[in-house]
């Protein structure tokens, strides 16, 4: 048992770095394969997992943690590169106009009134939307508290993958009525 809680808060971990790790399904596999495994548990493994990778995206967001320097440059040079405007270019900036408007006036707004990035970010560790990742990094642009990051992000994450982790039980006991 101990055996797959520690591999369970690896996949975890993983998942909170590398977005393409789905750690809901495997949490729904493995409490459909291993029904001795806590639901409780495996939900607080989970949610210590993946806030523990997304500490890293916070703290950089921060400011706290650095790039190493050659990531950090390449990344700069990438990101800050003249490239001559082609009809494409163009068409994506005028299509995702109104987007980055939108995200932008979230930040003014999440700046002017620290509490709604509570609640915003408390909302999408549990939901999902919006994506943790995106309200990770905002928290960490915003400067959000770093004990109310783990306290909000703790909770939410335990209640999401407790769920989701008890969710094979609870159908399978309606599958015997």
């Amino acid at each position: 048992m101990l055996g797959w809680l520690c591999v369970t808060l690896g996949v975890a971990f993983s998942s909170a770095l590398i977005p393409v790790v789905s750690v809901e399904v495997f949490v729904l596999g493995l409490a459909t394969a291993q029904p001795t495994l806590h639901w409780l548990a495996l939900g607080l493994v989970v949610a210590v997992g993946q806030l523990a990778g997304k500490l890293l995206f916070y703290l950089a967001a921060r400011g706290s943690i650095k790039l190493p320097r050659k990531l950090h440059d390449k990344l700069h040079a990438r990101l800050h590169r003249e490239r001559p405007p082609s009809p494409r270019r163009e068409r994506w900036h005028a299509r995702t106009k109104w987007l980055r408007a939108k995200l932008d006036a979230l930040r003014e707004r999440c700046h002017r009134h620290p509490h709604w990035m509570t609640g915003t970010y408390g909302v999408s560790s549990i939901v999902g939307l919006p994506p943790f990742m995106a309200t990770t990094v905002l928290a960490g642009l915003v400067r959000m508290p770093l004990s109310t990051f783990l306290v909000a992000g703790l909770a939410g994450r335990m209640i999401r993958f407790s769920a989701l982790a008890a969710a094979p039980a609870a159908f399978a006991g309606w599958l015997h009525f």
